[in-house]
């Protein structure tokens, strides 16, 4: 089949799978053509089908030359219907992982569901025996909980409404948008979803399952951002779990014993996730412009480089901030960086968009997240929907 981006709001319901593939290649060759690291070798990464799960998982094992246990939520494709991008991800990970003589296996299921945690733990046990990293990476919208009962997080504010300029993407229109505030069973539920409540289970459990190496590491991802974004993210519900994910850090540190947990503030982009938020796709293509212009924008594949190379495994103490966060959006928070931000924002309207932002830019990573707009991919030929990953065969 021709397949075509067909966009629903915020998400694209069809993923190309050549286009996926030599999406994932490139990240593997940025990868390759950094120095190698001495890192993690046996590492599980929870939510490893894209973004910055995806990276992880592919810094890992390219860099550190580990073996992984991924942890997906995908569709596979059927005839006349594609699968879900990061199955096709997951797909071409895997079969590039093998290519090389690295182990790769995958685990498809609900991370949060109580039989996938003891299914990849029977799977570590028997492959791996003990794992030196856990990176815990999902950004799930709903989580259903051991009662059965089903929860979803939202995108709101916490005390008051707040209003703000977004981008409408279908007409390329700057307008205000008026976010109103969640109630508390939303924040509660949110939280839920979003925070660290499973992120401490998986710990737990592999704890009591005795598969954690001595000294290992685990660490979740977040986001902080600029003022002008705080009242939506880091004062909003989200950022309501992402302060419970920090507080779950701390907690253990102080209950797992010999492990190690870090949350890594990590640098906005174009995800599933942040497409989704009022005002951030705004923020985001802004700041692709003025990040590019200094020469210093990062992918998710570069961060997650960096944060292997720089900080977890750099051979010294691992850097954080007062509160004991890896802080991988240093270069994003630069002070002449936001300055430049401020000033576009202010200045940003309909008329002057191609001016303020880099909105080609954010428009590429979207489509990219899908296997589109990828370099080199005919879109106009026949492609088989239908890719196994090897290790679900």
């Amino acid at each position: 089949m021709v397949v075509k981006p067909k966009i629903r709001g915020f998400i694209c319901t069809t993923a190309h799978p050549t286009g996926c593939d030599a999406a994932v290649k490139a990240q593997i060759d940025y990868v390759k053509s950094q120095p190698a690291v001495d890192g993690a070798k046996k590492v599980l990464v929870i939510g490893s089908s894209m973004g910055y799960g995806l990276a992880s998982r592919i810094s890992a094992a390219f860099s550190c030359k580990a073996a992984t246990i991924g942890v997906i939520f995908d569709k596979p494709g059927t005839e006349g219907k594609t699968g879900s991008a990061g199955w096709y991800n997951t797909a071409a990970f895997e079969k590039y992982a093998h290519a090389e003589g690295l182990y790769a296996k995958t685990i498809n299921g609900d991370a949060f569901s109580q039989a996938v945690k003891d299914e990849v733990i029977d799977l570590i046990k028997k492959d791996f025996g003990k794992v030196d990293l856990v990176v815990y990476s999902l950004a799930a919208p709903r989580r259903t909980l051991a009662d059965g009962t089903t929860v979803s997080s939202v995108l709101k504010t916490t005390s008051q409404s707040y209003t703000n300029k977004t981008i409408d993407m279908r007409n390329m229109t700057i307008s205000d948008i008026t976010i109103d505030p969640a109630t508390e069973e939303e924040i509660d539920n949110t939280v839920k979803v979003m925070g660290g409540e499973d992120w401490f289970d998986w710990i737990q459990q592999m704890e009591r399952e005795n598969v954690l190496a001595e000294n290992a590491v685990t660490v979740a991802y977040s986001y902080i951002g600029p003022e002008l974004t705080h009242p939506i993210y880091y004062d909003g519900s989200i950022g309501r779990a992402k302060a419970h994910l920090a507080a779950t850090a701390g907690m253990i540190n102080n209950v797992v014993s010999g492990v190690k947990a870090y949350v890594s503030v990590n640098k906005a982009l174009v995800t599933q996730s942040s497409s989704a938020i009022p005002i951030v796709p705004l923020y985001i293509s802004i700041l692709y412009k003025v990040m590019k212009e200094a020469g210093n924008h990062e992918g998710c594949i570069e961060q997650m480089q960096r944060l292997f190379a720089e900080k977890l495994y750099s051979g010294k103490p691992v850097p954080t901030d007062s509160e004991n966060r890896i802080r991988m959006d240093d270069l994003e928070m630069l002070p002449e960086i936001q300055a430049k931000v401020t000033e576009l924002w202010n200045n940003i309207s309909t008329e002057t968009l191609s001016d303020c932002t880099d909105i080609a830019g954010y428009q590429h990573d979207f489509s990219e997240l899908f296997g589109f707009d990828v370099p080199g991919i005919d879109y106009d030929a026949d492609v088989d929907p239908i890719v196994p990953i090897e290790s679900l065969q």
